[in-house]
């Protein structure tokens, strides 16, 4: 499937076939019976035993390492660890499409190759995939978490390519925790509190039963880009290479609005002269014409033509328009509040026998507020007062000439207008969660087993809050005369700037709700001994069905929004199941061989919205397998290594969405050369937002992959461990949409993707691109992990040191389309809009004496290529009419220090002090107009926007 290097089929035959060699020569026996020793079950196997070491890479996060890490919240946690890149951030929903949704996602792979459990079940994802919601797990209530670093397909199925992030729960707690912490930025905005509570009752040893509850709310208040000085502004001055540029971002909606006039043309016999028809190479066809005029058209600023070529406030010339710093209206951390509750019941029934259940349940609200909306075109009658005042005046000579002659005649007047009376874009996310799961786990006859049900949902709401612009009041009333939409937001009258107001929208707008019912069960056993130990068998089951629905509100589907289409409305379920056997033989004393095959199948996506239950696609279906060993030349010395395949189904919106509505391209775009005529006719002369539409394939093919692992771990004592790992994963068949850079950079190559939509305000058709999912081909990518611990003890206290992290070799994937391309992001801002960091690292010391720890933490990463920044993105500082040639900056490191200090008052007692950004460490520079949310000037996805902050916390036990 894969074609691997000459080197790298050497180095896995090697080891595998050392392997191999050594366990057909080793006889096997009946397993004795023997004193009974705890067994113990780790992520990324299904079988209880007595050695946690393995062959897998398990990254471990104890509760008193969430404690010194500083965080108060599980997608916090998750982005630390320097093997987490690609996931879906806070700053995604500043207009960037996150939804309030925060992932997890290894290797930059995505998150949706990344799984996420909780005490080991599945739990139902934030819409038709598999992406978790990190919001929905409580904090409080983990004991720990295991980080799979390695595939597990051939365990878990489905979804675990990356990994698996296994968050457990606490077991057998006793007593009552409080906690309280407040978190206060040295500058203004972005203040934030948490409080927790957990309790326990019962003894599972003792009492044969444990009982537990924990609830957790925090808040965190929103950070406006005014608030700082890298973010207040999308018209920023900056230096390169000794000479002085300006960035303009902005938006042709504008404030004071753009005007944008189309003119019949006459020939000299009076009549109207259209459009000469072409060939398919583009050429006029002699004496044909169409039945569209060849209009003349010209687009120009009244304002600025009025005051000698100056734009507005908070604007800057773009061509004969001006663009509008929409960046300057932003919030760039969105206001969240968070509340969990997570109950838990053990039993013992027997020495042999446990029952479980739990519950889990969350609502996380986040309010997001982006630049006020952009009115796009909206035809003003011809004579309308302002036509008369604002625009007529400011035609030119010829123009005026050509239309006293009768050769030009106005046909249209359309302005693009930003309603900034209106408010910001205010949009509230409301996700709410309920997990459930309940089980029986034991031993009958030395076999070791665990059954359980999961029932899980998760509902997401979004409602409009303000900023949505009613289209029959808001259009009456600009339309009227009554608001002056070519002059400045200042001069606007109190009654206008409240009459724009009482046009704004506030309801529900749609809800998603993704449901999850599984059964599934596990069972291992000792099934025989050689000289080197027992033989461990293990074999699973589960079953699940998936429903996803998207339903909207009745003003949804009115269509009331200004120039808003309806929201597609889904309803979609499909059924999957899977069963696996899992076999650990010791080969050698050390020598240890773990061996696991899966079969899954994904079954066809029902539209019950369509078609009366329409069956979309076919069943798919695959059988995948993971072999891995370790070898112990020493006490001291690991050697491990793993090889596996993979297998992914696409999402069921991947496959049976139809083609709906998105929007506006995030970046600016000149018109992209090779266009078909008819198409190209609707560009711009300027950089400018196009139109965007989103379309499922259900001709997608799953993706398969293929992965290998091999490392080396040194541990002589407690007080010092080494491990470095070799990690690759290759997918092929990847699915994917193309970005608009790559769409708009190569529109020949991409041309079946360049499409129209209709334009409701005037009647027209705009151009659009299809960001339709597609099987890209092939992706490999490669990497070294690494982690380091060491204690020591000194008199005056002990110090642990713990330094972790990634370094990628390979990052890359094959275009669309072609055979030999390949597109990476790695060291730079790639064609899908992300980067690719060749280095994260992650150093942590904590000293603790007496009854005090403080702990250090610094977090780095490399620095990287940016985006290149072309077209009229980027002007020259000392005529901000004229582009600039084509910069593309270095976007240099970054790294944050972070200070917790911890004071144990008694033992049931302890304040913390903590300081996050401890050097005030800001966001660097860069050029990018794509990826993420709406802020400009820096990419908020890789660093802090708060700055230095400190916050107070306090736990009491009793």
């Amino acid at each position: 499937m894969f074609t691997n290097n000459k080197i790298a089929q050497g180095v896995r035959f090697a080891i595998f076939a050392g392997f191999t060699a050594a366990s057909l020569s080793s006889p096997i026996v009946f397993a004795a019976d023997e004193e009974s020793v705890e067994r113990i079950q780790v992520t990324g196997s299904s079988i209880k035993r007595t050695d946690m070491e393995g062959a897998l890479p398990i990254v471990s996060i104890s509760k008193e390492d969430i404690a010194k890490s500083g965080v108060t919240s599980v997608p916090d946690l998750v982005a630390q660890l320097p093997a987490m890149q690609g996931f879906t951030t806070a700053s995604d929903s500043v207009g960037g499409g996150g939804g309030g949704v925060q992932s997890a996602s290894l290797r930059d792979l995505g998150d949706q190759y990344t799984l996420v459990l909780l005490n080991g079940r599945r739990m139902a994802p934030s819409g038709s995939g598999s992406t978790i919601d990190l919001n929905s797990i409580p904090l409080p209530a983990i004991e720990r978490v295991e980080v799979l670093m390695d595939g597990a397909s051939a365990l878990y199925g489905s979804d675990a390519i990356a990994g698996v992030v296994n968050f457990i729960m606490k077991q057998d707690f006793q007593g009552v925790t409080l906690s309280a912490r407040i978190d206060r930025p040295q500058e203004s905005g972005g203040e934030s509190e948490n409080f927790s509570i957990s309790a326990g009752l019962g003894d599972l040893s003792q009492d044969g039963y444990n009982l537990m509850a924990a609830y957790s709310h925090d808040s965190q208040g929103r950070l406006r880009s005014s608030q700082r000085d890298f973010s207040n502004t999308g018209i920023l001055g900056f230096s390169h290479n000794d000479n002085d540029y300006t960035l303009v971002q902005g938006s042709a909606n504008a404030g004071p609005g753009n005007a944008y006039l189309r003119f019949k043309q006459f020939d000299d016999a009076g009549n109207v002269i259209f459009t000469p028809k072409l060939d398919d190479d583009g050429n006029e066809i002699p004496g044909e014409f169409t039945d569209t005029p060849d209009y003349y058209t010209r687009n120009f600023n009244p304002f600025r033509e009025a005051n000698a070529g100056v734009c507005g406030p908070d604007s800057a010339s773009s061509g004969s328009t001006c663009v509008f710093d929409y960046t300057s209206t932003l919030e760039i951390l969105p206001e969240t509040k968070r509340d969990n509750i997570f109950v838990q019941g053990l039993f013992e029934l027997s020495d042999e026998m446990q029952a479980y259940a739990n519950y889990s349940w969350s609502k996380f609200e986040m309010v997001t507020r982006i630049a006020p909306y952009p009115t796009g075109g909206f035809v003003l009658p011809l004579d309308s007062s302002l036509v008369a005042s604002e625009v007529l005046p400011h035609l030119n000579d010829d123009e005026n000439a050509k239309i006293a002659a009768g050769d030009l005649e106005l046909d249209q007047v359309v302005a693009r207008w930003r309603t900034l009376p209106g408010g910001n874009r205010t949009t509230a996310w409301d996700t709410t969660t309920n997990h459930a799961v309940a089980g029986l786990r034991g031993e009958v006859s030395e076999i070791t087993f665990d059954v359980a049900i999961t029932m899980s949902d998760a509902e997401r709401e979004q409602n409009r809050l303000t900023g949505y612009p009613i289209e029959d009041p808001f259009m009456a009333l600009v339309t009227s005369g009554e608001v002056n939409v070519f002059g400045t937001f200042e001069a606007l009258s109190d009654e206008a700037n409240m009459a724009i107001k009482d046009t704004m929208y506030n309801g529900p707008w749609d809800k998603t709700d993704t449901s999850m019912a599984s059964i599934e069960g596990s069972a291992s056993t000792v099934i025989g001994e050689v000289e080197a130990g027992e033989i461990y068998l293990g074999a699973g089951f589960d079953y699940r069905e998936v429903e996803f629905t998207r339903r909207r509100s009745q003003a949804n589907a009115d269509a009331i929004i200004l120039f808003e289409a309806p929201t597609d409305e889904f309803d979609m379920s499909r059924e999957t199941y899977g069963m696996f056997l899992e076999l650990i033989a010791p080969v050698t004393d050390e020598i240890e061989v773990t061996a696991a095959i899966r079969y899954d199948n994904i079954g066809a996506v029902t539209d019950h919205d369509r078609a009366e239950n329409k069956v979309v696609n076919k069943d798919v279906n695959d059988t995948t397998y993971k072999v891995s060993g370790t070898y112990r030349p020493t006490d001291e010395w690991l050697i491990r290594a793993s090889i596996g395949t993979g297998f992914k189904a696409a999402t069921m919106r991947q496959i049976a969405s139809p083609r709906e509505d998105f929007g506006v391209t995030s970046g600016s775009f000149d018109c992209p050369t090779g266009l078909k005529p008819e198409l190209a006719a609707l560009c711009f002369p300027e950089p400018f937002q196009y139109q965007v539409w989103l379309e499922g394939n259900a001709n997608l093919k799953p993706e398969t992959s293929e992965q290998f692992s091999t490392g080396v771990v040194y541990a002589p004592d407690n007080d010092f461990s080494l491990s470095i790992d070799y990690w690759s994963v290759d997918l092929e068949d990847q699915v994917t949409r193309l970005t608009e850079a790559q769409l708009f950079g190569d529109a020949v190559k991409y041309a079946e993707f360049f499409t129209t939509k209709p334009n409701l305000g005037t009647g027209g058709d705009d151009l659009a691109i299809i960001q339709a999912a597609v099987n890209i081909g092939k992706s490999k990518n490669s990497g070294l992990d690494w982690a380091l611990n060491v204690t020591n003890e000194f008199s005056f206290g002990e110090l642990k040191t713990s330094f972790t992290g990634t370094y990628m070799i390979e990052s890359e994937s094959l275009r669309a389309g072609t055979t030999d391309v390949w597109d990476t992001s790695l060291g730079k801002f790639g064609s899908n809009d992300a980067v690719t960091f060749r280095t994260i690292t992650r150093l942590s010391n904590t000293l603790t004496h007496g009854d005090f720890a403080h702990t250090v933490n610094f977090s780095y990463r490399s620095g990287y290529q940016d985006q290149l920044a072309t077209g009229g993105d980027v002007r020259l500082a000392s005529d901000i009419d004229t582009d600039a040639p084509d910069i593309q900056l270095t976007v240099p490191s970054y790294t944050k220090i972070d200070y917790v200090g911890k004071y144990f008052v008694t033992e049931m007692f302890n304040v913390t002090l903590g300081i996050n950004n401890l050097m005030d460490k800001q966001p660097p520079l860069s050029l990018r107009t794509s990826g993420a949310g709406h802020q400009v000037g820096y990419d908020p996805r890789y660093t802090d926007s708060l700055g230095r902050t400190f916050y107070l916390a306090a736990e009491y036990s009793f």
